[in-house]
């Protein structure tokens, strides 16, 4: 997520009043998850085991929950509760807005459009050329939606991340500042859910057809001219390249990669990063050839057990 204008180390220190190490007018951009960081970014951290990963990252200002020697040319927030006080700067840059109105003043849609009734359309909501929008669609704030795109009656974009710190009274949740982003020619299909990025963009890529019932995560980001089949669940921070396809009722774990062309057959729970070109099938997955091999030689072990009688 980046500021609408540049803000100074000293400017976000008073908002969630934590100390800081590093110059007062030290340049702040934006705020982001480790994965997606760039200089002059915000990420946070409040484990020892990730301290270096922050520290070393692209980001250039840190806040962390221990006063730590400051790697050259970047700064550090000092907060007793990083989690907290990056929630905090969520709401201060983001904050929820009411919507009394079905769709938002705010919102810019294009010509040739069309949007059934009762359907929701949100702040700053961006929507291209001769898009169908079926009824009973929610589009939360800030989605940017391409041209010639079709959604179907029920689903819902942007909606916040599944994403919790377990506290000695319960869980936490990590506020989603990010966007949903849909690109020209998509095609998504009834009751589907895509969550917005916790400070990115969750990306459905350009000419890509999703099946009804499907899930995606926050902060995933899906290639061009994929198929994704029903009851499909894509977890969060996914990236799955250019023309894959997942059949019916896969799911996947979160932070993996899936190559460009690959075939994830229905039922696989996709455990581990696996590469592109090629077909795969089965929980843990693996190649689909070995994995059939596997279950007919199953089959064969009463024939076997029988002859060693």
């Amino acid at each position: 997520m980046k500021f609408n204008k540049t803000y100074t180390l000293k400017q976000i220190a008073e908002i969630i009043n934590s100390k800081y190490i590093g110059t007062d007018d030290f340049p702040v951009h934006g705020m982001n998850e480790i994965h997606v960081v760039e200089p002059g970014d915000i990420v946070f951290v409040d484990h020892p085991k990730y301290y270096d990963k922050a520290l070393q990252s692209a980001a250039t200002i840190v806040l962390i929950n221990k006063e730590v020697e400051c790697p050259e040319g970047k700064a550090l927030l000092i907060s007793d509760d990083p989690f907290r006080d990056f929630n905090l700067l969520t709401k201060h840059f983001r904050p929820f807005q009411f919507s009394n109105v079905s769709i938002s003043d705010s919102a810019k849609i294009g010509e040739g459009t069309l949007i059934q009734p009762n359907c929701f359309v949100g702040h700053n909501v961006q929507i291209g050329k001769n898009c169908l929008i079926h009824s009973n669609v929610s589009i939360y704030d800030n989605t940017v939606i391409g041209d010639n795109v079709i959604i179907h009656a029920g689903t819902i974009l942007g909606a916040d991340a599944f994403y919790y710190k377990k506290r000695p009274d319960g869980f936490d949740q990590l506020l989603s500042g990010g966007r949903v982003v849909i690109e020209n020619n998509v095609g998504i299909g009834a009751l589907c859910t895509i969550d917005k990025g916790v400070t990115g963009d969750t990306t459905i890529g350009e000419g890509t057809k999703i099946d009804n019932q499907v899930h995606v995560g926050h902060d995933t980001v899906i290639g061009k001219k994929c198929l994704i089949a029903s009851q499909t669940g894509i977890a969060g921070c996914v990236i799955i390249e250019d023309e894959v396809t997942l059949w019916g009722q896969v799911g996947t774990k979160s932070g993996i990669i899936i190559g460009a062309k690959a075939v994830i057959m229905g039922q696989t729970g996709v455990t581990k990063s696996v590469e592109g070109g090629k077909s795969y099938f089965g929980t843990p997955i693996e190649e689909s050839r070995e994995k059939l091999k596997q279950l007919a030689n199953i089959k064969r072990i009463p024939e076997i057990i029988e002859k060693l009688k």
